[in-house]
């Protein structure tokens, strides 16, 4: 269910680059959220670092909202640069079997299949 690589890359050059890789692959960046520094904020102890990204590919995003609204629910796609232990990861939960548990059409699975593919990618070259 999950996507999850080891980087040697530093937390924050991991994120970086993982951003850029969002770009180069046709997907924007809607947003980035700081879940560490966040926490960190609210007088939370929290030792780790995480960046969630919010990114959306709008022609696919189009498609399965018109095939299904509800789905709005599922989206944008979310990647995390994390740390744990002292170690930069790059992970996400994977699109197809996540709309595969919400959705049994077989044209929003494919949609799916399409995504994570992409994504995959995406960290693959962040990493």
């Amino acid at each position: 269910m999950y996507y999850i690589v080891e980087s040697s890359k530093s937390f924050e050059q991991a994120a970086t680059d993982l951003e850029a890789a969002v770009k180069r692959n046709e997907f924007g960046v809607l947003h980035i959220h700081d879940l560490g520094n966040t926490l960190r904020g609210k007088g939370i102890a929290f030792a780790e670092n995480c960046k969630v990204f919010e990114i959306c590919n709008p022609g696919q995003a189009g498609k399965v909202l018109s095939t299904d609204i509800r789905l709005n629910m599922a989206l944008p796609c979310r990647i995390s640069v994390y740390t744990e232990h002292g170690k930069t990861r790059i992970g996400m939960i994977k699109p197809a079997p996540m709309l595969a548990a919400l959705s049994q059409n077989p044209t929003l699975v494919k949609v799916a299949q399409e995504v994570e593919a992409r994504t995959r990618k995406m960290i693959d070259e962040a990493r």
